[in-house]
Formats: C-alpha cells, structure tokens, sequence
C-alpha cells in the first residue's frame, strides 16, 4: 500500500487523539514494511506509539524494514531492556545483529544483558565479531540441520521440532557428528526414500557453501551464478556455522551501488532527500571546494598565456570543448572499469588487455573527434590558421590521455583497497579537465 499524505495525516490525527483502537484498525490489514514506510514519515514519538499497538512478533518485523537513520533514533529513544524483549527476542539473528550494530557498545551491552534467550545472545555475539562486509557479519544462524548418521524416522522428527522455530526454510543442511557440512537434505528424498536409509546415503554432497570471511559482493556473485535462495557458510574447518539468504544479500548490495552512485556524483557520505541541511552541506561542500581548487588552478595555468589568446583570441572558445572531453571520456572509462570490478569480470591477469583494449578504443574515438573538428576549423578559419590543427591535435591528446588515466586510476585504488567508485566521479573530471588545459595550451605555443 502506498502512503499517502491524506493517509499519515489522517493516522497522525488519531495518534494525537490518543485513539489507539482507531490506529490499530488502519494498520491491521498492512504488511510489516507498509507500517515501517508510515513510521518513517511519523515523529519518533507518534513512532512510538504506534509500536505499542503491535504484537511483538509484528513490532519486530516491522523494525527491522524501517529506515536506518529513523530506525535508530527510535531505539535511542528506548530503554535497553525493551528493545530486548520486545523486538530482539522475536527476531532472527541476522536481523538482530544488523540492529545492535548501529547502536553504541555500551547499548549493546545492555540489551544482551536483558535477552532471555542465552543461547541467541551467544549467537548475536558471535555474530558481532564479524566484519559486516563479510558473509559472517551477515549470516543468520536460524536454519534446519541434520546429522548424516540419522534415519529417515529420526530426521523427520528433528526437522518437526526445528521447523517450529523457524519463520521459513530455505535448505535443510546435513552435517557430520564434528559439524562439519557434508551435503544438503532434498525434501523430495525424505518423502520417496525408504525408512531404513540413512540421510547419508541420499543427501546431495558436496554442496555450495562459502567462506565466513567471504566478502560480500563475492556472495551476491555466487547467489546469482548457481540461482540459490540461500547459502551455507562454513568456518576454516568446514564447520556450518550459518546461511545467508538471497533477500538478505540483495539489501546489502543495494545499499552498496547506493553508496557507489553517491560517492561517484561527488557525496562524501550517505544522504537521504530528508536529511537536514547540515548533512546534506557537509556531504557535498568536500567535492566542491576541490572542485573550485581544480578551476582555481586551471584559471592559473591560462593566466600564463596570455599572449597567446592576445595572438589567437579565437582559442578561448575551445576551453569548455577540451575540458568537456576529457572529463567525459576518463569518466566512461573508470565507470566500465569499476562495473568489472565490481561484478569480478575483471582481473589481475586481465589488467594489461584491458588497458590494450582500451587504448584501441580512445584512439578510433580520438581519430574521429579530431578529424570532425578540424573539418569544422578549416572551413570556418582556414588551413593556415593556428587554431585549426592546435584544437584538433589538443583533443586527440586529451582523449587518449584520459581514456588511460581512467582506466589505471580506478585499478590503482582496487590494488590500493580503495573503493574506486571515487575514480567514476569528480576526481576524474577535475584531473583531467587541469591536464586537458596543460596539452591545449602546451601544442598551442609548440604550433604558434
């Protein structure tokens, strides 16, 4: 359902009527995310209001689709212990742990204290000591597992009991009596095999698994090869200690090409269309001030040849032309550059084709936007005027200079463990706008 303005106004009316039962009566029919979506546009305190007119198991649900930076002013606003028994104990530990991640330690500290279920707050420890980059700061522990040695009998009474505490059940996975991941367990099997078999004798084996330290966009990578729901994770000795589920990786990878874009278009943090005008000034004012220092420097390299333009003022007009260009041209390369990187279609042995390749490319593109406009000058200027071989000999440079440049920089900041989104954005644009002026003016004077 989608949240009209009429529709919060109309909520945040009963909310300030204190009219519970009417509020209730409008969310009863929503899913947990429509209800995050309306506690998103509500003030903490309406918020909070809300979430005392729902069950637990729906407050947790709907908590964990709120927006991040609403989500924790809201658990700010909370006491410990009700964040604990009100939603962590009713959430899967994935979930849990991507909440207490955005809370302070000592905050954490507290909820643990107050979770009733020791064994997850063992899990949600555990969990916390993993990057959350990583297939173990994002895995859920919540999954149905059976030992190979079982029979058919003894499986299907275990998987009964495991299945009652599970919202849904992607695998069942077969593990041997050290826990280490042997295979995984097809339903269909259960149903046809006959009693006296053993789960070993006809568990799929050998099944996809990957590495708790495996960083994430590499298990988005496999999730989408092999077309699984979910993965297993096993630790250094092959011990399963977790899976994680496509809906899960898909928000993470989400949230990634988020931060890329923005980091790409010159935003020197995450920002959100609501954030306040400090946020929003301090995200961007980094990229413009080196912006300014950039045209701030190109200003001073043209000061230096004025009797240049004195002789051929005509090449003024060229400026944004070459300036344009490049920062055109090195911004596709680095942007096909940082797709392969991302997506793992490219790599170190396949560095050096990729520049070859890329040169090639600059130099057809070079060839035919030098040759466009230096039919352009010698029909308006002539043969012999400067400006009609300086233009066309200057974009030629430039565009195989940049077209270079945007290919080694964003792999120089892979090498680097640097994220090179940086290189699809300004700092392209403004390198190659200050060298562009460099080559322009320098076969300028060489040819004058």
């Amino acid at each position: 359902m989608e949240m009209t303005e009429e529709y919060i106004k109309r909520v945040s009316e009963l909310i300030d009527k204190k009219d519970g039962e009417q509020v209730k009566s409008m969310l009863i029919d929503l899913h947990p995310a429509d209800i995050a979506e309306l506690c998103d546009d509500l003030s903490v305190d309406d918020a909070r209001f809300v979430y005392r007119l729902l069950d637990n198991e729906l407050a947790a649900d709907v908590l964990v689709e709120m927006d991040e930076d609403r989500r924790k002013l809201l658990l700010e606003a909370l006491p410990s212990e009700t964040i604990a028994k009100r939603f962590v104990d009713y959430m899967d530990t994935d979930d849990a742990v991507d909440i207490m991640r955005e809370l302070d330690e000592e905050k954490q500290e507290e909820i643990l204290s107050h979770i009733e279920d020791i064994e997850q707050a063992g899990d949600i420890v555990d969990l916390l000591k993993y990057d959350e980059d990583t297939a173990g700061g994002l895995m859920g522990t919540e999954m149905v597992i059976v030992n190979e040695n079982w029979s058919m009998p003894e499986c299907l009474k275990e998987m009964r009991q495991q299945a009652e505490e599970l919202d849904d059940i992607y695998y069942v996975y077969v593990i041997d009596d050290d826990e280490r991941l042997r295979g995984i367990f097809p339903l269909k099997k259960m149903i046809t095999s006959p009693s006296v078999s053993k789960v070993k004798h006809v568990m799929q084996k050998e099944p996809i698994s990957i590495h708790v330290d495996t960083p994430l966009d590499e298990v988005a990578q496999v999730i989408e090869k092999y077309d699984l729901v979910a993965i297993p994770v096993i630790d250094s000795i092959g011990r399963l200690v977790g899976q994680i589920t496509v809906d899960d990786v898909m928000d993470e990878i989400r949230e990634q090409s988020e931060r890329d874009y923005q980091l790409a278009s010159g935003l020197s943090q995450d920002v959100e269309t609501d954030d306040n005008v400090f946020k929003q000034t301090t995200a961007r004012l980094p990229w413009l001030l080196i912006g300014m220092l950039g045209g701030i420097g190109n200003s001073m390299i043209l000061g230096n040849f004025d009797a240049t333009f004195v002789a051929h003022p005509e090449m003024a007009l060229y400026i944004p032309l070459i300036g344009g260009t490049g920062g055109n041209v090195g911004t596709q390369s680095s942007a096909i550059i940082v797709q392969g990187l991302a997506n793992s279609s490219l790599d170190d042995s396949g560095i050096f084709k990729q520049v070859g390749k890329e040169s090639v490319v600059a130099l057809i593109n070079a060839t035919i936007i030098s040759l466009l406009v230096y039919t352009y000058n010698f029909l308006r200027y002539g043969p012999q005027a400067t400006v009609t071989y300086s233009v066309s000999i200057s974009l030629f440079a430039v565009v195989m200079f940049a077209s270079i440049f945007g290919t080694l920089v964003p792999m120089t900041l892979e090498k680097l463990k640097i994220d090179p989104a940086i290189a699809t954005g300004p700092f392209i644009s403004i390198t190659n706008d200050i060298i562009g002026m460099m080559l322009y003016m320098g076969i300028t004077v060489l040819l004058s």
